[in-house]
């Protein structure tokens, strides 16, 4: 029962029914009681005065914030005395009774008593009750902590600044891995529209990263949040093709606050596009491990009484996460200056890496016969240009990339080339081929800048050879 039941006041807010002796009395005994259920049951403090504002309602939400039970308030006059300063209670009841006069609702912020002596600075929010005769019959002030008004607030504000105006992407995944809200930067980034990204499976939004992706989101859900952000690498649809980006992602699981039990509404994920700064990254990285086997490569090779074995030495540091076979080819007879090369230029097998096991660079060629290269090969191209070639089979069968390969002098795993001119004193001196296979990507212009690098050492190995007689 209320505790205006208990008191004997009466309001709009809960009339008294029929008596228990009535024909109606479990049915008005009922009202009252479902009447107090729903105010003790609210998250929010509520008291209720009647017209000539004697308190009549007096929940439980308010007695925890105040310390004063619904049997010490209710029937009280006003807050004077117990729930407010002497020197405030006329203030504080003048602002409360005055909503019986103003439409709508008032908010009010002011100090309360607790029982105990202490002070609460609450925010009220107190509207007008109607009799059966549209008249003023009372007010109802519902009240809460300011702080706590003020933390909700805050929360309502931070999540409606993340969704319109973060500059990261902040996407709410629902328990089965579908965006349920997208924030503009998100949708961006996912190249689609803040509407048309909701509901649809993660698989049609990414061309790659999916399985990365939706393996954190249910680890979040079933373990929660991971204690760093991650580095996930995506494929984005766009209208010119896949792009690939790195996205650092952080994750946080969502859970009701209305539940007793923890229930996952689903994941919040946040992520920004780190692309450039983790290129950059590798790239630096590259850099380094490269100048360091050059300068490795130098060293040992420095060390080595024949020139060939110098130039072997310098191929055999430059394959390292580099390519997956090499060879040097050297221009049959002696080094061509340019524009003086007669005839067609023919090209001798100086060294190549094994072809089976992997294992160091074997010097050859002792017969001086030309390898059999035919017209508009890459290595006789590079040496007409005196420039780098790149070649590559494309996407083609295995079998088709195999000919490609054994026609080309090259082995049969081959499908991506490097030829790099060997120079020394103005002459052509040959060709320094690098070769990958399927595993590793086409060689790109970065690739094209170290082979040259090589190639200058080992033309110089070579040319040396020749000074002295040793190659």
């Amino acid at each position: 029962m209320s505790a205006s039941r208990r008191s004997g006041t009466t309001d709009e807010l809960g009339p008294d029914g029929p008596g228990p002796d009535g024909p109606e009395g479990s049915e008005g005994s009922g009202g009252s009681d479902l009447l107090a259920a729903l105010l003790d049951g609210m998250d929010a403090a509520l008291c209720a005065f009647d017209a000539e504002g004697v308190v009549t309602h007096w929940n439980r939400e308010a007695e925890r914030i105040l310390g004063w039970s619904s049997a010490e308030a209710v029937g009280r006059h006003g807050f004077a005395g117990w729930a407010v300063r002497p020197a405030d209670a006329e203030e504080v009841e003048g602002r409360l009774m005055s909503a019986m006069r103003a439409p709508g609702r008032q908010v009010h912020e002011f100090a309360l008593l607790t029982k105990d002596g202490g002070r609460v600075l609450v925010r009220t929010q107190s509207a007008a009750v109607r009799g059966p005769d549209g008249e003023p019959a009372g007010v109802y002030c519902a009240f809460s902590e300011v702080h706590t008004q003020i933390d909700l607030e805050r929360s309502i504000a931070l999540s409606e600044a993340l969704f319109e105006d973060a500059s990261w992407g902040v996407v709410l995944v629902d328990a089965d891995l579908r965006p349920a809200v997208v924030n503009a930067h998100a949708a961006r980034s996912l190249g689609v529209g803040r509407t048309s990204v909701l509901g649809r499976p993660l698989g049609e939004l990414l061309a790659q990263g999916v399985e990365e992706l939706e393996s954190a989101l249910t680890h979040v859900l079933a373990e929660g949040a991971p204690p760093a952000p991650a580095e996930i690498w995506v494929g984005v649809r766009t209208p010119d093709g896949d792009k690939r980006r790195c996205w650092r992602c952080g994750f946080v699981r969502l859970a009701s606050p209305l539940a007793e039990e923890p229930v996952p509404l689903g994941v919040g994920w946040l992520f920004q596009d780190v692309t450039e700064a983790k290129q950059s990254e590798q790239e630096a990285s590259l850099l380094r491990f490269r100048t360091n086997q050059l300068h490795r490569a130098a060293r040992a090779a420095a060390e080595c009484e024949d020139p060939a074995e110098a130039a072997v030495v310098h191929l055999d540091f430059a394959l390292a996460g580099f390519a997956d076979h090499a060879l040097i080819d050297r221009v049959a007879g002696a080094a061509v200056a340019d524009g003086e090369a007669e005839g067609p230029v023919r090209l001798v097998r100086v060294a190549a890496t094994p072809s089976g096991a992997p294992g160091p660079s074997l010097l050859s060629g002792a017969a001086g016969l030309p390898v059999r290269y035919g017209e508009g090969h890459p290595a006789l191209q590079c040496v007409d240009r005196v420039g780098s070639v790149r070649a590559s089979v494309g996407s083609v069968p295995a079998d088709r990339a195999r000919e490609w390969a054994e026609a080309r002098q090259w082995p049969g795993d081959v499908v991506h080339a490097l030829c790099a001119v060997l120079r020394s004193r103005g002459r052509t001196l040959g060709v320094v081929t690098f070769l990958r296979g399927a595993g590793r990507g086409q060689f790109e212009r970065s690739d094209a800048v170290y082979a040259e690098d090589v190639a200058v050492r080992i033309a110089s190995a070579l040319d040396l050879g020749g000074v002295v007689g040793r190659a």
